[in-house]
């Protein structure tokens, strides 16, 4: 009989990751994700696959002002801060790394990748196709007015635009689940190896509006004046995001092989978030809330669980997704006292 061993008793409180400022960068630079969480159930989440990666520079030739912000981030910074780290190097060589940029699975999270004779060569930090997806089949059709100037685009036409454009993988902001799942399946650090051998911190303490309203907001497409989220939004965001966290610990703790760091630790994450999902749920009336902190309820944080807790996982990404397709976030009110002050995210906000 396999033996089972419930990680929710044993759950480890260590050092914050912050505490020091070059894990400060490392952590931060685990930003918007590369690729997807590998192997995750449930709905797939478009993943940048460098073969279809265009490179930020096709970005921001359009969008200027946006490639400016990301430039004083961590995101942008990790491509020369992150191989220099001590820390950083002493991880790769634990997992036999020769070198941080050439093949080694440091590229899939802190780096944006191309291919190039058959191999991944990193070009940029965390960019723009970390979020929104590689561009390569859909970056002429966003932008270019159906092949007209902007000013004689019909609304159809533009409405039909933004439709293939979809249709072609691009991200757009307000398929939030798919953006934020994106951010998630970095910030977990989904490789349990990695953790265990490599010495890896399993996981930066994440939490979707305090880090999309900090350094990383780029709200300059319209607003032109880099404006915070709503509050309607950013009610919407942190329930999206404790939901997504909650869905991706799960899967982590269902994929664990061995009751050491890794394991422990996302079973940590799993039941803090299950926590913060019930208050979420006594503070909005929501028949989608109410039944992702039902499928939470049911889910046992032990080893050798994984087909029950993704299958868990999976059904809870689908209300997720029901949560944003059905609301706007205002009416989600009632979780306004939870969501973090503007002194708590992470970095400045440009203007």
């Amino acid at each position: 009989m396999t033996k089972t061993i419930n990680l929710g008793t044993v759950i480890m409180n260590r050092t914050c990751f912050f505490e020091n400022p070059l894990r400060r960068v490392l952590t931060i630079a685990m930003g918007l994700a590369l690729y997807v969480f590998v192997g995750v159930v449930g709905t797939p989440v478009a993943r940048a696959d460098a073969a279809n990666v265009v490179g930020p520079t096709k970005c921001t030739e359009c969008h200027k002002a946006t490639g400016a912000v990301w430039e004083a981030t961590h995101h942008f910074s990790t491509f020369r801060d992150m191989p220099r780290a001590k820390e950083g190097r002493e991880i790769a060589k634990k997992m036999g790394f020769k070198r941080i940029k050439a093949g080694s699975l440091c590229l899939d999270c802190h780096f944006t990748s191309v291919v190039e004779a058959d191999k991944l060569k990193p070009i940029a930090g965390i960019s723009c196709e970390s979020c929104h997806s590689g561009g390569k089949d859909w970056i002429k059709v966003h932008s270019e007015f159906s092949g007209k100037k902007k000013e004689a685009e019909t609304a159809d036409e533009a409405n039909a635009r933004w439709a293939m454009a979809e249709a072609k993988g691009m991200i757009r902001p307000k398929e939030m689940y798919r953006w934020a799942k994106n951010c998630y399946s970095c910030h977990t650090v989904p490789n349990e190896k990695l953790v265990n051998m490599g010495g890896h911190t399993p996981g930066s303490p994440f939490e979707l509006v305090a880090w999309s309203q900090g350094e990383v907001r780029h709200n300059l497409w319209y607003t032109k004046t880099n404006d915070p989220a709503s509050d309607s939004r950013k009610n919407l965001m942190y329930v999206v995001g404790q939901a997504i966290e909650l869905e991706t610990a799960l899967n982590a703790v269902g994929k664990a092989t061995e009751k050491k760091t890794y394991a422990i630790k996302m079973a940590g994450r799993a039941s803090k978030a299950r926590k913060r999902f019930y208050k979420i749920a006594a503070a909005v009336d929501l028949p989608e809330i109410k039944e992702v902190a039902k499928l939470a309820k049911g889910a046992k944080l032990k080893l050798n669980n994984g087909a029950s807790l993704s299958k868990i996982a999976e059904a809870i990404a689908v209300q997720t997704q029901a949560i944003v397709a059905n609301y706007d976030g205002s009416q989600m009110a009632g979780v306004k006292a939870m969501l973090p002050a503007a002194d708590k995210y992470m970095g400045k906000a440009a203007q």
